[in-house]
């Protein structure tokens, strides 16, 4: 039996030096930031120029270039995204990886041939995210970093898509595309690519309860082989040149001899850059506080001592012929690899004194410095007694190497965007979620619309459930009981968070509403979501009020309440507490400003970290109303039965906040 194909090695790249460091070291794929709207941007990138001579530099290697475009996008700027898309791809882009789903929409629909790569801040972590992607033009998904090697193998047998693993680099802590702590907090946007990284940082108490050390799977290589995975993935867009081509180096000798690393190996790795070692927990399935890590002074001297990357040393071999006939126009043909171009030329004269020579042609054709080629052989057919000037050799020769260096596709015109139509009246009335079904008063049955309670705490008190956030291939079975025992007590809608997520809730007869976990932030987005069969769709908790004036539609907002900020596979409150006062609400992590953000439990055994302060507008109702918000959404957590009362009487009053507060 044959051996299976070796899986593409993805490398990143933060600066042209550094794609050109993972060239060297052996990648085959490399993916980087252009000008704007990517989630590295603190990292120094590239320009339109930079990108257009990268791309080229790849494609001389037979290295693939996929382009990031993954932020959350805005009405007002979906016009700017589609032209970036439409540089990317004219600049030769093999893939743009994409995690906005109406930036994705608009992609497809203006340029249909566009590989798309659903980025994991498109937050896909089951076979059924995928199905629902690949409506979108999507041909490939990054499976979140979280999944056990039980679920990727099933995901990659069954997800009719291509399936790209993260297997060396930083960990977020919070699942993919579900962070808002830096932005709700900090104000600045993880999803808009200015995460300030305050899960780095420590506790009140000088712990690091939430900082993980870097992810490698370099010890399951045969495993990830034998299930088939597509593509391999480095993290690193802000890492230096040296870390890339050291990691990707070793990564590459590690695919071609199909083995796991060795202990020194591992040495190695730990020494380009650690923070105390490496964790696999989540792919081995052993979640626990040996995940935490931290940067020591060792670990950094380490890293200061890696030898400089100086420059591309690898040369691409071509092949050339070269021929010169009385009467015919000069013709040179190069190959590389499996692509042959033939340019032709002027025609040459008789030569009254001294004719072209052989060597003469040689040394002119095979001068081949700045270019990442080198001649492996040139023939040379010519007729006697022929002339041409050596300015034609020169030209010729670099009329083959553009032909060569050609993308091969047609450059079209900056896609013009045409706003989707949004049709339909937003939520008019209020709904809300509990955590707990003892602290809902009959004040809130008589207020709210619907009621939400989780799914796996559900009781007929509520109307509707709450999705776990995440669900993946070995849970959906259980959870789809679940809504079906939620179902029979009552329960007739569904808070959907993800889009894997909505045939579960169809399956159970529950009608489904989009929770603000889909990250909704533009039109497109929304229309996209309404044509799968949401009801309606909560938008991104990030929005200002204009943003929000600007979706028009079955759409509405969180107006009240501490807004989940993380969700956590790794249990946080061990780190900070017990697991019984998780179940009581009690637990909390309390950064170094004394801010206390609650800790809760969600199902199976996850947690999710709520934002200190509740996001409050009772007094700014006329504000959310020029907004188009006459309903709203109140999410209540650590709320008592009598908190919820007089909230409810502020919010019906348009009272002042007591505290400090969020404000949309």
């Amino acid at each position: 039996m044959s051996e299976k194909k070796l899986p593409e090695l993805l490398a990143p790249a933060g600066t042209p030096k550094a794609l050109r460091a993972a060239i060297e070291a052996g990648a085959d794929a490399v993916y980087f930031g252009g000008p704007s709207f990517h989630a590295r941007m603190r990292a120094e990138n590239f320009t339109a120029d930079t990108m257009r001579e990268s791309i080229a530099l790849c494609h001389a290697f037979g290295v693939r270039a996929y382009i990031t475009l993954n932020t959350l996008l805005t009405d007002r700027e979906l016009p700017a995204f589609l032209e970036a898309a439409a540089m990317a791809r004219n600049a030769g882009a093999d893939a743009l990886i994409v995690a906005d789903l109406g930036g994705a929409a608009a992609i497809h629909r203006a340029m249909p041939d566009m590989e798309l790569h659903a980025s994991t801040q498109a937050s896909g972590h089951s076979i059924h995210a995928a199905r629902e992607l690949a409506a979108l033009g999507f041909s490939r998904m990054v499976l979140a970093r979280e999944a056990s090697a039980e679920n990727m193998r099933t995901f990659v047998k069954d997800c009719g898509m291509e399936t790209e693993v993260f297997v060396h680099g930083a960990l977020c802590v919070s699942h993919s595309g579900q962070c808002l702590f830096s932005s709700l907090v900090g104000g600045r946007s993880g999803n808009r690519g200015e995460c300030a990284q305050p899960c780095r940082l420590p506790d009140k108490s000088g712990r690091y309860p939430l900082s993980l050390k870097d992810l490698s799977l370099a010890r399951h290589v045969p495993t990830l082989l034998q299930m088939g995975v597509h593509s391999l993935k480095i993290e690193g867009r802000l890492k230096s040149p040296e870390y890339v081509r050291d990691v990707v180096r070793i990564w590459r000798r590690l695919l071609d001899e199909r083995r796991a690393a060795t202990d020194a190996e591992m040495k190695e790795l730990a020494a380009i850059f650690s923070r105390g070692g490496f964790t696999d927990a989540y792919f081995t399935d052993h979640v626990g506080q040996d995940m935490l890590g931290v940067r020591s002074e060792e670990n950094k001297e380490q890293s200061r001592a890696t030898a400089p990357f100086t420059e591309l040393t690898r040369r691409v071999p071509l092949t050339m012929r070269f021929a010169m006939k009385k009467d015919t126009p000069l013709s040179l043909t190069v190959t590389r690899g499996e692509k042959t171009v033939t340019v032709t030329g002027d025609i040459p004269f008789v030569a009254n004194t001294a004719p072209l020579s052989e060597e003469a042609v040689k040394e002119k054709l095979t001068r081949l410095g700045g270019t990442p080629y080198v001649a492996e052989s040139l023939s040379v057919t010519m007729d006697g007694g022929l002339m041409v000037p050596i300015s034609k050799l020169n030209a010729l020769r670099r009329a083959a190497l553009d032909a060569l260096d050609a993308n091969g596709r047609a450059v079209i015109d900056i896609p013009r965007y045409v706003p989707t139509k949004q049709e339909g009246l937003r939520p008019q009335t209020p709904t809300a979620r509990f955590e707990d079904a003892r602290e809902i008063p009959t004040e809130a049955k008589n207020y709210f619309e619907h009621i939400y309670l989780p799914l796996d705490r559900y009781a007929p008190a509520a109307d509707g459930v709450v999705l776990p956030a995440v669900i993946f291939d070995s849970e959906r079975e259980r959870v789809a009981s679940m809504l079906k025992n939620a179902a029979k007590q009552g329960a007739k809608h569904a808070l959907v968070g993800n889009v894997g997520h909505l045939s579960l809730a169809r399956e159970a007869g529950l009608i489904p509403h989009g929770d603000f976990r889909l990250n909704v932030t533009n039109s497109e987005s929304l229309s996209f979501l309404l044509s799968l069969g949401f009801a309606d769709v909560l938008l991104s908790p990030e929005l200002t009020l204009p943003q929000i004036r600007d979706l028009k539609g079955h759409a509405d907002a969180i107006v009240y309440g501490r807004v989940p900020l993380m969700t956590l596979e790794k249990c946080a409150g061990k780190e900070v507490g017990s697991c019984a006062a998780c179940q009581r609400g009690e637990n909390a992590l309390v950064d170094r400003r004394d801010e206390k953000f609650p800790v809760l439990q969600l199902y199976p055994h996850r947690s999710i970290v709520v934002n200190s302060r509740p996001t409050y507008m009772a007094d700014k109702r006329r504000e959310l109303a020029v907004a188009g918000i006459t309903g709203g959404h109140f999410i209540f957590t650590v709320e008592t039965a009598s908190e919820v009362k007089r909230v409810i009487s502020d919010y019906q009053n348009g009272t002042p906040p007591k505290g400090s507060v969020r404000r949309i």
